[in-house]
């Protein structure tokens, strides 16, 4: 008679070159923590491996365990995805190494890469690769979802520019994953989020970017709200594409660019980034002052880096959060006439509303080439956020994003969102975000890489049957 020896944690350190951690142990709340200070979970276990055979190793020990597995790259998921109770967490924080080609014009980081580490790495070189708008956010779950941010217009998303992937499957299989090797599963890893693997190293292409950019914000209040939103419809209109803009509805920061009297004052930001140049983002500084006069303006050049970290202050690590996103065909007038109903109705100072505007870049790319789920045309994201330090003002805006969303439903192009900006993970509303179409594909190449949907604390696409 035979008997297999029970999986003991005594035995998985003796196979990893990286840390293990449990409960009492040092650094074990630090690596599951996550930014949304809502989320408080505790693994059964914390592996932070060293490398790809780390994962794999860790993988095996879970399955034999029977502990359910979720991946932590920067922890910036607004539903916490990174931990679960009493399962397995690979944290990839380990995983931060950054190797810059300037002369190819790439760069391969870790898995558990921040845009703040690539983006101080890849402007040594004043190259960049297009990402988010909070610099504290890891480049893993941005880029599996998709990617959107000030360089969008000029260069398209994070997963657009993505080259190669290193990756651990549920079997503990290390695959090389681009267009020539595995490419249907480089297609899915292009929008279809962490349903695949565990990516342990990511291959960007680089572009020519500052150091030095330019940057336009605009600043109204609440009362001029309509007038705002129809004049950024109009710069949305006539504006060239690569340039960046982002709408917000927001309180103003108490930042030294804003005048005393203005500031934590609510109202709405249209900001303007430029990289093409002094000459061009004048001209679009006069686009943005031949509408209402706003409160106050900040119109400067600023490096790179201080562009992508402008609004980390606004979201800060341990905020309680939550979110939902709609798309919309622009600033219709319906959509104005409920931005500009609900915005006013917000009870936390922190809470907000960024508009990203789908351009230039984004629109050029076939929108069967990557499993992105957003419509590959212009067309505006109205992210609607709820945070705050303390539970009261959290729970008002809580309900008030879901009213605010419910609202916009009837005048969106599709009210599922984006798959990075949900709090919840509705499986009616992630299947919606990609259309049958890409959502069958999808569950096909699940079906081939995942059969057993091990990677399922994610906006989860079972596998097909």
């Amino acid at each position: 008679m035979t008997s297999t020896a029970e999986p003991t944690l005594e035995s998985l350190r003796t196979q990893l070159s990286g840390a293990v951690l449990t409960d009492g142990d040092p650094g074990y709340d630090v690596a599951r923590s996550v930014w949304n200070g809502e989320i408080d979970r505790r693994p059964a276990v914390v592996v932070r491996p060293a490398g790809p055979a780390d994962v794999a190793a860790a993988l095996a020990y879970a399955r034999e365990a029977g502990l359910d597995v979720s991946v932590r790259g920067g922890g910036h998921n607004y539903g916490g995805a990174a931990v679960v109770d009493g399962g397995l967490c690979l944290d990839l924080s380990s995983l931060g190494a950054i190797d810059v080609d300037p002369d190819g014009r790439t760069v391969r980081c870790g898995g558990g890469t921040t845009w703040a580490q690539l983006d101080a790495a890849t402007q040594e070189h004043a190259l960049a690769v297009p990402g988010g708008t909070i610099s504290h956010t890891g480049v893993g779950g941005l880029t599996l979802g998709g990617g959107f941010g000030w360089l969008t217009g000029k260069y398209g998303l994070s997963c657009d520019n993505l080259v190669s992937v290193e990756l651990v499957t549920a079997d503990g299989e290390i695959l090389r994953v681009s267009a020539g090797q595995h490419s249907d599963l480089f297609w899915a890893l292009r929008g279809g989020g962490g349903n695949f693997g565990v990516v342990t190293e990511f291959e960007f292409r680089l572009h020519p970017v500052g150091p030095i950019v330019h940057l336009g914000l605009f600043f109204y209040g609440l009362d001029d709200g309509v007038a705002a939103l129809r004049h950024a419809r109009e710069l949305l209109r006539t504006l060239p594409g690569e340039l960046g803009v982002l709408v917000a509805g927001l309180n103003a920061p108490p930042a030294p660019f804003v005048p005393e009297p203005f500031r934590f004052r609510p109202g709405y930001a249209v900001l303007i980034a430029g990289f093409d140049g002094e000459e061009q983002h004048a001209e679009a500084a006069r686009a943005a002052r031949s509408g209402p006069a706003p409160l106050f303006e900040f119109v400067s050049p600023i490096p790179y880096v201080e562009l992508q970290r402008m609004l980390d202050d606004a979201a800060p690590w341990g905020i309680l959060a939550y979110e939902k996103a709609a798309y919309a065909d622009g600033f219709t007038d319906e959509v104005i006439e409920v931005i500009a109903d609900f915005l006013p109705r917000k009870t936390s100072p922190m809470s907000i509303m960024p508009i990203f505007s789908m351009r230039g870049a984004f629109t050029e790319v076939a929108d069967d080439a990557t499993a992105f789920g957003g419509p590959r045309r212009e067309s505006i994201l109205i992210n609607i956020d709820s945070l705050a330090a303390e539970p009261e003002p959290y729970a008002a805006d809580r309900a008030w994003v879901r009213e605010f969303w419910a609202a916009l439903v009837p005048v969106s192009s599709n009210s599922a969102g984006y798959v990075n900006f949900m709090a919840e993970y509705e499986a009616d509303r992630v299947r919606t975000s990609y259309g049958p179409e890409k959502y069958e594909r999808l569950a096909r190449i699940k079906a081939a890489y995942d059969p057993r949907n091990v990677f399922h604390h994610n906006a989860n696409i079972p596998p097909a049957r």
